[in-house]
Formats: structure tokens, C-alpha cells, sequence
């Protein structure tokens, strides 16, 4: 079977269902893609592992990048595909399947777009950072991934979510010193020490950002407590894992500074980081693509790897079918009018008058 890229976009989307991809296991599924976009000769098509670059060289004033991931998360009983009322069901229908095959299209069908296109189609991104198609292609030939603004193809519900928030996670430590708890009096108990953490994170006011004519809102959390020995044991550790979503107008370093001077005092350990994304609205190609989509942008609330693509210093949004809140769910499913709706409005961006 070889993929067939001038079909409609929900066969096309159907037809990537039924390859399955589970992060890891791509290369069929790459394979295909590589042979279908090397079918083109508008296109220079490039192979990095599982990830594959397909890119326009037209000499255009501006070159914009497009990109989806292959990979799912793992199987939940959900395929093949299956279509009914206009929704295509199976796993990766939803994330990101229709937004792959929306890009798949462009690619094969513009033939001379307004704009140079770099098409991105990348490996492992459900799973950790270090394996991920597209974090890798920044390591190894970031020069690719070059452009005034991208578009990942999360879905989004048809709707532009600009930027995202960053992340980090950090773990706060209280000591104590262990004693008998019929003896109490003769150790310190961490845990009780533990509650001025709490505190002050129920007295947190997180900020509201304005950004591009987005807001948005910040989060402190406690999302992991732990600490104890046994049931007569006064315990001498408490461990407070907090998780802290931030503007992306804050780096990671003054993150990582706020949340030591919110925890002052404390034993704090950085445990996992990822910097925010910029929206990048102002830019020219930007306001364009927002012209043409039409609605109201939002901020998106999450990670995603448009913040790959700010580190670049590339702008990025989040636009695609599907909506979310179905994402990795075994019910998963697509539109077929996002899907057709999403090419629609792309297609428009790059063949209207730049």
C-alpha cells in the first residue's frame, strides 16, 4: 500500500489511522510518507531517523514551517478506523492524524504557494523529550526548522491557541529528625513542618499575563506530597512536588528564581523544565494566517512543541482539528468538516497575495 496524498483529506486521514504508529514504532508509517512526498518534484523531501522534512524553494520573501507529529500514544482497543456521522474514529484520529493529513495535502497539492513551506512530519512525541523527532532535527539541523512563523498541528477545535505556557517541576524538602511517636517530643516531624509550604501556596496569587492581546493566567500546584517511615515512626523527610505553569514571556531561569524566593527557607530541587512558547501575533505572516482562519485567538493553557520552535526564534501556534479534551481517549475521534475546514483556511493563507 502506498499512500495516496490527492485524495480527500478525511480518506487521507482514515488511511493514516489504520498505519499504526505508536511512538517508537513510526518507521512504516515514515516510510510512507517519505515515498509519497518524494512522488513531488516542488518538493525537496529530507530523512532524519523517523522524522521527515519536506520543504519549497521557491526564493519567497518569507518561508513558514508546518508541523505534526506520527506518533500516538499506545493502542486502547481502537482500531482500525471506523466512520460514522461524519466523525472518523481510531486511535490518533483526534492527535494528530487529520492535523498530518491536512499537512500531507498542502505539501502535495501547492504546488507554488505565496510563501516557502517547510513541512515537518516527526517521530516520538507522546513520549520523553529526548526522543523526540522534532527536539532531535533542532540539535542536528536546526537550519531546516528556519522560518518567520510556524504552525503545529495540534487539535486545537479549527481554532488558533497561540503560544504556550511553560512548565517546571520542582520538589521542596522539609527535614525532621525521627523519634518513637510515643515519644514525639523527641523528634522533629517533617511533615507537620510541610504545612507552611502549603500555605503558602493556598495564599498564591498567580499572575495574569497579557501577551500579543492574550492573557495568560499562571498556575502554582501542589501535585505530590510524600514523606513517612511507618505508623509509629515520627518521619524526619517531606517531600512537596509542585508543579509551576508560567507565562512565556518568563524564561526558565527567573521561573526557577521566582520559585525560590516564593519558597525561601526551603529545600528546593528542579526536577523537570520546558520553556514557554511566544505567539508572535505581531508578525506579518502571522496577522495574515489569523485573517484568513477569522475568530478570536487564545492563549493555549499546556505544553506543546511550538516552544521548540520559539527557542528557534520562530513564533508558533497551535492549529488543528479535533478537540483536545479527546486526545489519548480510547472514544477518540475527528470531524471530518475540522479536517476539511483546517485545509480550507491553510490552503487560502498560501495561495491568497502574500
Amino acid at each position: 500500500m502506498t499512500l495516496d496524498l490527492t485524495v480527500s483529506g478525511p480518506d487521507l486521514t482514515e488511511a493514516l489511522v489504520n498505519i499504526s504508529s505508536v511512538s517508537g514504532t513510526e518507521e512504516p508509517l515514515a516510510d510512507q510518507v517519505e515515498a509519497a512526498l518524494s512522488a513531488y518534484s516542488h518538493l525537496k523531501v529530507f530523512r532524519h531517523g523517523n522524522t521527515v522534512v519536506a520543504r519549497t524553494d521557491f526564493g519567497r520573501a518569507e518561508r513558514i514551517v508546518i508541523a505534526g507529529h506520527l506518533d500516538t500514544v499506545p493502542l486502547n482497543a481502537n482500531l482500525p478506523a471506523r466512520r460514522a456521522d461524519g466523525l472518523i474514529h481510531g486511535l490518533g484520529a483526534c492527535d494528530m492524524k487529520g492535523g498530518v493529513a491536512v499537512g500531507l495535502r498542502l505539501a502535495a497539492t501547492l504546488t507554488e504557494p505565496n510563501r516557502d513551506v517547510t513541512y515537518v512530519f516527526y517521530d516520538c512525541e507522546e513520549i520523553e523529550s529526548e526522543r523526540n523527532g522534532l527536539f532531535k532535527l533542532t540539535q542536528s539541523n536546526p537550519e531546516l526548522l528556519e522560518g518567520v512563523f510556524a504552525v503545529v498541528m495540534e487539535p486545537s477545535n479549527a481554532v488558533v491557541e497561540a503560544g504556550c505556557q511553560g512548565t517546571m517541576r520542582i520538589e521542596v524538602t522539609t527535614h525532621g529528625e525521627r523519634a518513637h511517636s510515643a515519644r514525639s517530643w523527641m523528634g522533629v516531624n517533617a511533615i507537620h513542618a510541610a504545612g507552611e509550604i502549603l500555605a503558602r501556596l493556598a495564599a498564591y496569587e498567580p499572575r495574569r499575563v497579557p501577551i500579543d492581546g492574550l492573557e495568560y493566567r499562571e498556575g502554582l500546584n501542589a501535585v505530590a506530597i510524600t514523606g513517612g517511615v511507618a505508623g509509629n515512626v515520627v518521619p524526619d523527610l517531606c517531600t512537596v512536588e509542585i508543579n509551576y505553569r508560567f507565562a512565556p514571556s518568563r524564561s526558565e531561569a527567573e521561573a526557577e528564581a521566582h520559585l525560590r524566593e516564593v519558597f525561601d527557607g526551603y529545600d528546593i530541587a528542579v526536577t523537570d523544565s520546558a520553556p514557554g512558547g511566544l505567539p508572535g501575533l505581531e508578525r506579518p505572516a502571522a496577522a495574515a494566517f489569523l485573517q484568513v482562519v477569522g475568530g478570536e485567538p487564545k492563549p493555549k493553557f499546556g505544553w506543546t512543541d511550538v516552544a521548540r520552535f520559539t527557542l528557534l526564534g520562530v513564533p508558533a501556534v497551535n492549529y488543528g482539528p479535533g478537540d483536545p479534551l479527546y486526545a489519548h481517549k480510547q472514544d477518540e475521534f475527528v470531524p471530518e468538516a475540522d479536517i476539511e475546514l483546517c485545509e480550507q483556511r491553510l490552503r487560502s493563507w498560501l495561495t491568497d497575495p502574500a
